[in-house]
């Protein structure tokens, strides 16, 4: 007995150890995650030049008055959009409804930059819409007639809101399927109509869920470089790339960056003090009623129809229809060798960081699951906050010290060997890949966490009943559960990376181009009908999540181990 009391105790032993090196690892992981965000700071205010007075004076009020009516008008349009399309297909029945639950997601595989450049050639003066006008009405210069401004602020603002609003109804849907059967059927025994009913009943206990999208929509927003460079305006984003890139200054662009996080944090504030107090329970049994429904017929179901096709259509088919038209022409002088490398390049950036993330999302989730604790709390909070912020943002934290560092290994390597280590770390594929990490790890992280979630705390237990120390455990046993979770979360990461512009740009080496900046320099050039292979291939790529997505949020209404993943997982982040 005392042989089998010492063996015992040498397991627990063992076994702390190891929870001590899953702690102290998650620690390091994050303090790496959260070291842009302090060079940023630290550059920001450590700065003793004067380029703050001068932004004040100048071009800082325009950036943010550009922003912030950028980010008025996006959040309004998705709202719009996401709620009442959640609604529709949520709570009503008329002609299409079933298809629409799943077309409504498509907008999502859409980067903002390349629904852009689609309708700039489809709306344009030399574009199919206006060419058409002009052959119908007889019209011979554009001094015949009025047409929108494309490349503008308000265009901007509609195709931005056209590709986010995915945000919000993926969300919101989610919230209207897990609402109380029972409040819903009272409120119809006290004489409330559907509209009634949604906005006393529904809309109150989806508002967390609406908060979070929206915040998550304007976060994106905020990150977004292609879209607004190329309309000419001039938002937070560009200012980093003008003054940094294009004035020299690097502390001005760090300061615009640090504008920029608070911007970040004014939404995440916002969002939490939108659900403060906001809490809405409802008996595990209600969630296995069917949810009672309205049914639209008429010019009613009519209604709907249109209201759910219209952001399918403008949002998903038509850039798609045109881009696809723009490849058929230019195929052959897009279908090269220089085009197959930079699907390569994207592919095998994307494939490493999405590998990292996910590597490093298991030790941080896990040494929570292990440990738990306030520390391992707040570790995770951080962890996450990369994707909170813009990738310009990032890549300004990320470009210094890691030329510092490549600095100092090299005078000291030439003092004391005399050989030149060059760059490591700054000028290198290394480095985008670290933004990569950083700024998609909470996606990653947040989909490990809700699969080990699921996993019973007693067979931790038994493993370690059984002698098997941490690592060993996750890898005999939690491991092959959650598979589906940890490819879910490969699969998501790598896509956004896919689509990942910021960051790139900055951060690239030179003479190396990914899918995103290769769109990007022919967009800037004029030359859309040379980028629409490489966006018709990014938007093909986001498609993978999308139909992910469509078959998780079907399932959760019946409490299914499938639930939705992309927004759900950065959900934390806010």
């Amino acid at each position: 007995m005392r042989a089998i009391a010492v063996e015992s105790s040498s397991k627990m032993r063992r076994l702390s150890h190891a929870i001590d090196r899953w702690t102290l690892s998650s620690i390091l992981l994050s303090g790496l995650v959260v070291l842009p965000v302090l060079t940023v700071i630290g550059l920001a205010f450590g700065s003793t030049s004067d380029i703050w007075q001068h932004l004040l004076s100048t071009s800082l009020p325009h950036y943010l008055r550009n922003t912030l009516c950028l980010m008025l008008g996006v959040g309004v349009a998705v709202c719009l959009l996401g709620i009442s399309t959640a609604w529709l297909v949520t709570m009503c029945h008329f002609p299409g409804r079933k298809m629409f639950e799943w077309l409504l997601l498509l907008p999502l595989a859409m980067p903002a930059y390349v629904i852009a450049y689609a309708y700039t050639d489809f709306l344009e003066y030399a574009g199919v819409v206006q060419g058409g006008l002009r052959g119908l009405f007889g019209w011979q210069s554009a001094q015949d007639y009025w047409f929108p401004e494309v490349r503008s602020l308000g265009g901007a603002i509609v195709f931005m809101g056209f590709v986010l609003y995915p945000y919000v109804y993926l969300l919101t849907r989610a919230a209207f399927l897990e609402q109380s059967v029972s409040m819903i059927e009272a409120s119809r025994v006290l004489g409330r109509g559907a509209w009634s009913t949604f906005f006393r009943v529904s809309l109150p206990s989806a508002r967390p869920a609406i908060a979070v999208g929206l915040a998550l929509a304007l976060m994106e927003t905020l990150n977004d470089f292609g879209t607004v460079d190329y309309f000419a305006v001039e938002t937070l984003t560009v200012g980093i790339f003008d003054v940094w890139l294009g004035m020299g200054n690097l502390a001005g662009g760090a300061q615009i960056a640090v504008v920029m996080m608070c911007f970040v944090f004014g939404l995440i504030t916002l969002e939490h003090i939108s659900r403060r107090h906001q809490r809405y329970y409802q008996p595990a049994s209600s969630r296995l009623k069917t949810l009672p429904t309205y049914p639209l017929v008429g010019y009613k179901g009519m209604a709907a129809t249109g209201v759910c096709l219209v952001p399918v259509l403008f949002g998903f088919f038509v850039p798609v229809l045109v881009l696809s038209e723009l490849t058929w022409v230019y195929f052959d002088e897009s279908w090269t060798p220089a085009f197959r490398t930079y699907v390569l390049n994207s592919c095998l950036l994307s494939a490493a960081a999405a590998l990292i993330a996910l590597l490093v999302a298991i030790v941080i989730a896990y040494a929570r699951r292990l440990q738990g604790g306030q520390v391992l709390k707040v570790t995770t909070r951080i962890a996450s906050l990369g994707y909170a912020l813009p990738g310009a943002v990032l890549a300004v934290g990320i470009i210094v010290p890691f030329a510092a560092f490549d600095n100092a290994l090299d005078a000291w390597m030439r003092a004391q060997l005399g050989i030149s280590t060059g760059l490591l770390l700054s000028g290198t594929v290394t480095a985008v890949v670290f933004a990569y990490v950083v700024r998609f790890l909470a996606i990653a992280l947040g989909q490990v966490e809700a699969s080990l979630e699921k996993i019973s705390p007693s067979m931790d237990m038994a493993a370690r009943t059984l002698g098997y120390r941490a690592g060993e455990t996750f890898v005999r046993y939690h491991a092959p559960l959650i598979r589906g979770g940890l490819f879910t979360a490969l699969m998501i990461v790598f896509v956004d990376c896919m689509k990942e512009l910021p960051a790139t740009l900055i951060l690239r080496p030179f003479n190396f181009d990914t899918l995103a900046t290769h769109v990007y320099e022919f967009a800037s050039d004029e030359m859309l009908g040379e980028a629409a292979l490489g966006s018709l291939t990014i938007v093909i790529v986001g498609l993978l999540p999308v139909l992910l997505l469509t078959r998780m949020i079907g399932k959760s209404r019946n409490g299914g181990p499938d639930q939705p993943t992309r927004p759900a997982s950065v959900a934390s982040v806010a």
